[in-house]
C-alpha cells in the first residue's frame, strides 16, 4: 500500500525528529524525485512506482513530494526521504553529502542523454548543426529550467561555454523557469526567444502534442552525457531489514512491461526499461559541477 502524505519537505531547517511511522506502527520506505515536471505527472509517475516497490517489497512505499531541486537533496541528507529519482548534478551532490549511498538503477535512456535548445519561431534562429552554432542564441532572451537541472542548466551552460557563448552574450540575464515544461511554455508564449530543457520531456510533449509546434521549435540536440538515476541511503538495511537495498534494485531493474502496472511505469518515465549504473559515470557533471560552482 503506498500513500501520498499532505507534507511538502522544506529545503532547509533543523534536524527532523523520530520518523514517523503510519498506522499500524510499520516503518515506511520514502520515495520522492526532484520536481522537474508538472506535480500532477509526478504524483502519477511516483504514485505508480511506489506502488509497484510496495507490490514487489511488502513493506509500505510513500511518495514525498518536495519543493524544489534543493530541497530533494537536503531531504535525502537528513533521512527524510531514502530512495530518489535525482537528475545527474543532484544526485552527485547527494551522495557527496551521504557517504555510503548507492546509485541503484537509471533508465536506459539516461545513459546517453540530451538536451534539447529550442526557440520562438519569431526570433530566427536558424537549425544549429553543430556545437560552435550555439553563438547564434547570443543577443537573444534565453530561459533555463532549474537552477540544480542537469539537462535543463548544467549541460546546456557547458554547452554553450563551449561554443564561446558567454552569460552576458542574451539578451537580458537568462532566466530559470522552474521546470522543463514550464521552459517550454515560456518560450512557445515569447516571453523568452530561447531555451534549453530535458530532451525526454520535449520528445514526449511534441509526440502528444502538448506543444503548438508553430510557435516554438527544436533548433539543437546536444551530444550524450549521463542523467537521472535512483539513489538510495545507506541505512536503508538497517531500518528495514537485510537486503532491501538489492531488492530495490532488483525490482526496478525487473520493470520489462510484462505486467499492466510495469507497461504503466515504462510509459511515465519514457523509456524502455531500467539499467544499472556506476558512481563513475557521472564523472563529467561532477566535473562540470565544480566548474560552475555548483558542486562545492
Amino acid at each position: 500500500v503506498f500513500a501520498i502524505p499532505a507534507l511538502v519537505l522544506a529545503g532547509c531547517g533543523s534536524s527532523p525528529g523520530p520518523r514517523a511511522k503510519p498506522a499500524g506502527g510499520s516503518l515506511v520506505l520514502h520515495v520522492s524525485a526532484i520536481p522537474d515536471q508538472d506535480p500532477q505527472l509526478l504524483q502519477r509517475q511516483y504514485g505508480a512506482v511506489s506502488e509497484y516497490l510496495s507490490t514487489k517489497l511488502g513493506v509500505a512505499v510513500t511518495y514525498v513530494p518536495v519543493t524544489d531541486y534543493t530541497a530533494s537533496v537536503t531531504a535525502f541528507r537528513r533521512g527524510d526521504l531514502d530512495l530518489v529519482f535525482f537528475g545527474g548534478l543532484t544526485g552527485v551532490q547527494a551522495r557527496l553529502q551521504v557517504p555510503g549511498a548507492k546509485i541503484v538503477a537509471q533508465r536506459d535512456i539516461d545513459a546517453e542523454f540530451r538536451t534539447v535548445f529550442v526557440a520562438n519561431k519569431s526570433a530566427g534562429v536558424p537549425p544549429i548543426t553543430g556545437m560552435s552554432g550555439l553563438a547564434a542564441l547570443a543577443g537573444h532572451s534565453f530561459t533555463y529550467g532549474s537552477e540544480s537541472s542537469t539537462s535543463g542548466r548544467l549541460m546546456p551552460a557547458y554547452f554553450l561555454s563551449q561554443a564561446g557563448v558567454a552569460p552576458t552574450a542574451f539578451k537580458g540575464q537568462a532566466g530559470f523557469s522552474g521546470s522543463h515544461d514550464k521552459t517550454i511554455k515560456l518560450v512557445e508564449a515569447g516571453t523568452y526567444e530561447t531555451g534549453a530543457l530535458n530532451s525526454a520531456v520535449w520528445d514526449d510533449r511534441v509526440t502528444t502534442g502538448k506543444v503548438d509546434v508553430t510557435k516554438v521549435v527544436e533548433v539543437f540536440r546536444t551530444p550524450a552525457y549521463h542523467d537521472y538515476h535512483w539513489l538510495i541511503r545507506p541505512d536503508v538495511d538497517d531500518r528495514l531489514g537485510a537486503g532491501v537495498t538489492q531488492r530495490v534494485a532488483d525490482a526496478l531493474l525487473g520493470v520489462d512491461g510484462t505486467e499492466a502496472q510495469e507497461t504503466q511505469i515504462l510509459e511515465l518515465f519514457h523509456c524502455k526499461g531500467f539499467i544499472t549504473a556506476k558512481p563513475e559515470d557521472y564523472a563529467q557533471i561532477e566535473s562540470v559541477g565544480r566548474t560552475l560552482g555548483l558542486i562545492k
